[in-house]
Protein backbone atom coordinates (compact mmCIF):
# COMPACT_ATOMS: atom_id res chain seq x y z
CA UNK A 1 0.00 0.00 0.00
CA UNK A 2 1.22 3.54 -1.20
CA UNK A 3 2.65 5.64 1.73
CA UNK A 4 0.13 8.74 0.68
CA UNK A 5 1.88 11.16 3.92
CA UNK A 6 5.56 10.53 3.50
CA UNK A 7 7.49 13.00 2.11
CA UNK A 8 10.28 15.27 2.50
CA UNK A 9 9.19 18.15 0.25
CA UNK A 10 5.73 18.77 1.19
CA UNK A 11 6.25 22.68 1.99
CA UNK A 12 7.26 22.73 -1.87
CA UNK A 13 4.09 20.75 -3.37
CA UNK A 14 1.89 22.75 -5.91
CA UNK A 15 -2.53 22.62 -5.09
CA UNK A 16 -2.16 20.15 -8.41
CA UNK A 17 0.37 18.06 -6.63
CA UNK A 18 -2.16 18.16 -2.97
CA UNK A 19 -4.85 17.41 -5.09
CA UNK A 20 -3.62 14.31 -6.92
CA UNK A 21 -2.55 13.00 -3.30
CA UNK A 22 -6.04 14.04 -1.96
CA UNK A 23 -7.79 12.10 -4.73
CA UNK A 24 -5.40 8.98 -4.54
CA UNK A 25 -5.94 9.13 -0.87
CA UNK A 26 -9.79 8.95 -1.14
CA UNK A 27 -9.63 6.25 -4.35
CA UNK A 28 -7.72 4.15 -1.68
CA UNK A 29 -10.22 4.41 1.34
CA UNK A 30 -12.87 3.85 -1.65
CA UNK A 31 -11.41 0.69 -2.32
CA UNK A 32 -11.31 -0.21 1.20
CA UNK A 33 -14.93 0.47 2.06
CA UNK A 34 -16.06 -1.58 -1.43
CA UNK A 35 -14.21 -4.50 0.01
CA UNK A 36 -15.35 -4.17 3.53
CA UNK A 37 -19.31 -3.89 1.87
CA UNK A 38 -18.44 -6.95 -0.31
CA UNK A 39 -17.53 -9.30 2.68
CA UNK A 40 -20.24 -7.86 4.50
CA UNK A 41 -22.61 -8.72 1.99
CA UNK A 42 -20.92 -11.97 1.67
CA UNK A 43 -21.21 -12.89 5.75
CA UNK A 44 -25.26 -11.93 5.60
CA UNK A 45 -26.21 -13.59 2.83
CA UNK A 46 -24.21 -16.93 4.36
CA UNK A 47 -25.67 -16.39 7.85
CA UNK A 48 -29.19 -15.86 6.12
CA UNK A 49 -29.16 -18.33 3.71
CA UNK A 50 -27.73 -21.10 5.99
CA UNK A 51 -30.25 -20.13 8.41
CA UNK A 52 -32.96 -20.91 5.92
CA UNK A 53 -31.80 -23.85 4.10
CA UNK A 54 -29.92 -26.04 6.53
CA UNK A 55 -32.81 -26.70 9.06
CA UNK A 56 -31.07 -30.02 10.73
CA UNK A 57 -26.81 -29.31 11.02
CA UNK A 58 -24.76 -32.01 10.26
CA UNK A 59 -21.35 -33.08 9.16
CA UNK A 60 -22.50 -32.72 5.50
CA UNK A 61 -24.89 -31.59 3.68
CA UNK A 62 -27.58 -32.94 2.33
CA UNK A 63 -28.49 -32.66 -1.82
CA UNK A 64 -31.62 -30.17 -1.26
CA UNK A 65 -29.61 -28.11 1.62
CA UNK A 66 -26.89 -27.42 -1.18
CA UNK A 67 -29.58 -26.89 -3.82
CA UNK A 68 -31.47 -24.98 -1.51
CA UNK A 69 -28.35 -22.98 -0.56
CA UNK A 70 -27.06 -22.19 -4.51
CA UNK A 71 -30.71 -20.98 -5.13
CA UNK A 72 -30.76 -18.34 -2.14
CA UNK A 73 -27.19 -17.58 -2.29
CA UNK A 74 -27.97 -16.91 -6.41
CA UNK A 75 -30.85 -14.96 -5.42
CA UNK A 76 -29.47 -12.88 -3.31
CA UNK A 77 -26.75 -11.63 -4.94
CA UNK A 78 -29.20 -11.32 -7.97
CA UNK A 79 -30.95 -8.33 -5.76
CA UNK A 80 -27.80 -7.03 -4.10
CA UNK A 81 -27.13 -6.59 -7.89
CA UNK A 82 -30.29 -4.76 -9.05
CA UNK A 83 -30.29 -2.44 -6.09
CA UNK A 84 -26.89 -1.02 -6.81
CA UNK A 85 -27.72 -0.48 -10.39
CA UNK A 86 -30.34 1.51 -9.31
CA UNK A 87 -28.17 3.21 -6.49
CA UNK A 88 -25.31 3.57 -8.98
CA UNK A 89 -27.39 5.14 -11.84
CA UNK A 90 -29.17 7.53 -9.45
CA UNK A 91 -26.26 8.94 -7.63
CA UNK A 92 -24.94 9.09 -11.67
CA UNK A 93 -28.54 11.11 -12.23
CA UNK A 94 -28.25 13.26 -9.02
CA UNK A 95 -24.41 13.90 -9.83
CA UNK A 96 -25.57 15.04 -13.23
CA UNK A 97 -28.11 17.24 -12.53
CA UNK A 98 -26.13 18.85 -9.36
CA UNK A 99 -23.69 20.09 -12.70
CA UNK A 100 -26.16 21.31 -14.29
CA UNK A 101 -27.35 23.60 -11.43
CA UNK A 102 -23.94 24.65 -10.27
CA UNK A 103 -23.20 25.77 -14.39
CA UNK A 104 -25.92 27.71 -14.74
CA UNK A 105 -26.06 29.59 -11.87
Amino acid sequence: MPDFFKSSSRAQDTPQDTNVRKEAVMNSIRSELALLNVQDLINKATDKCFAKCVLKPGTSLTSSDEACLSRCLDRYMEAFTVVSRTYTSRISRENSQMREAVEQI
